[in-house]
């Protein structure tokens, strides 16, 4: 997708008092719910940052994996301080923590991170299908308030459809009302809707609409294939990352496009927005922009949209509530 979108827009005529009179109750509650929030953006709205990772310099008391070198922690370090400085004053209060890759399967510093913020954050676990005691570790970490499992494919994605692992890993999820979180390519997308399909009462998050468009062009084939599956009731998107998609470049209007087909699949109860942070915020992105796309430069979203997209849903699939 080369050229950036205009936002979609209904006109803001002017009503004379004639036409006034003939438009219908069941209009104006739609034109009052589409633009009697014009300052929405200065009020505070406890929305939900769905994906943001986390970490700390001090690798004596948290050490990194061994597949991991210090050179790689960049930035050195994001903690829940450096990000509440760019998430409250957005009116972000309540976020999804992922498990950070340079810790592995070691949770204890994302889960310190919770316990000294009380209904601040939930959390998402990193885990190995292939364990003999994945079952376990599951119930384990869901104790200390992991809401999800997040699977990161490394060209295996194939492997998973028929992996005995990953057959438990889906079944426990749903048993337990837990979330599989899928970080993969768009070319993995056919092996996770077999999967969505052999599971369909699964909980599942797709990561960062698949990561269509990240090549810098929108894959059209692969956004009709993560679309289609809107059909499966429990699978949901989160519509974030956008520093990493399309153009690349704030305010990323470039990606209304996609988000609209999204949306017109999934519907704004299936989808959350999140920032990806501390990737967000390097360079010439910002937080702020992140939020703003959903926020104030989407016309198609409606009041109702937004509050599903930057909350609700997020809430009903990883608080709880």
């Amino acid at each position: 997708m080369k050229d950036s979108i205009r936002p979609i827009s209904i006109s803001r005529r002017n009503i004379s008092r004639r036409s006034f009179a003939c438009v219908s109750t069941a209009g104006l509650v739609a034109i009052a719910e589409k633009f009697a929030h014009s300052d929405d953006k200065t009020q505070a709205k406890d929305w939900i940052d769905a994906h943001v990772h986390v970490w700390t310099p001090d690798t004596a008391k948290y050490p990194i994996s061994s597949n991991f070198q210090m050179i790689d922690m960049q930035p050195p370090s994001f903690t829940a301080d450096e990000l509440f400085a760019h998430c409250r004053p957005v009116g972000v209060n309540r976020v999804v923590l992922i498990q950070m890759s340079f810790y592995e399967y070691d949770h204890r510093y994302m889960l310190d991170v919770m316990a000294a913020h009380p209904n601040t954050f939930s959390g998402v676990a990193l885990i190995d299908y292939r364990a003999d005691d994945l079952v376990f570790k599951m119930k384990e970490l869901a104790k200390q308030g992991m809401r999800g499992f997040r699977l990161h494919s490394q060209g295996d994605a194939k492997d998973w459809v028929d992996h005995k692992g990953m057959a438990k890993l889906w079944k426990t999820a749903s048993d337990e009302g837990l979330a599989v979180c899928p970080l993969i390519n768009p070319g993995d997308i056919p092996y996770v809707d077999q999967l969505c399909d052999r599971y369909p009462t699964t909980t599942v998050v797709v990561d960062h609409f698949a990561r269509i468009g990240v090549s810098g062009q929108i894959e059209t084939n692969s956004l009709k294939e993560l679309c289609r599956m809107s059909r499966f009731p429990n699978v949901y998107v989160k519509t974030s990352a956008f520093y990493a998609l399309g153009k690349k470049k704030p305010p990323y209007d470039d990606l209304g496009k996609m988000i609209q087909q999204v949306v017109e699949a999934f519907g704004p109860q299936r989808l959350m927005w999140a920032s990806d942070c501390p990737y967000q915020v390097q360079g010439e992105h910002s937080y702020a922009a992140s939020i703003e796309l959903i926020r104030d430069r989407l016309d198609f979203l409606s009041v109702s949209d937004k509050q599903w997209m930057l909350r609700d849903t997020a809430a009903k699939v990883f608080f709880h509530s």
